[in-house]
């Protein structure tokens, strides 16, 4: 990878990082949604969610379409969507043990 490949995917990774956007991510990643329709699934504030969709805008990760008074939020790229797939399934399926070998710590083998 290049300098500027790597810098690219570093702020795409700080982009996604925060609980909020992940959340917002997973909701996008089957359709696109309302801005009052991810507040009310997030379960936050409307200023809260702007700056948030605001972060993902200016990366480049998501796009909108004004339609009348409602704003409708979009992944822009296919490989967004697989990497949020991606890392829910490596991440959040039913055996967290990821390879079978990962033992928390204390926890008897």
């Amino acid at each position: 990878m290049h300098t500027r490949e790597v810098d690219e995917l570093a702020g795409l990774l700080k982009a996604i990082s925060h609980p909020i956007r992940l959340k917002i991510l997973c909701l996008l990643q089957d359709n696109e949604l309302s801005v009052s329709s991810i507040r009310e699934q997030v379960k936050t504030s409307n200023a809260n969610i702007s700056q948030h969709l605001n972060i993902l805008r200016n990366q480049g990760i998501i796009d909108f379409r004004r339609d009348a008074n409602f704003i409708y939020n979009r992944i822009r790229d296919q490989r967004i969507i697989t990497l949020i797939q991606t890392m829910r399934h490596l991440f959040c399926t039913a055996d967290r043990s990821g390879n079978g070998h990962h033992h928390p710590a204390g926890e008897e083998r």
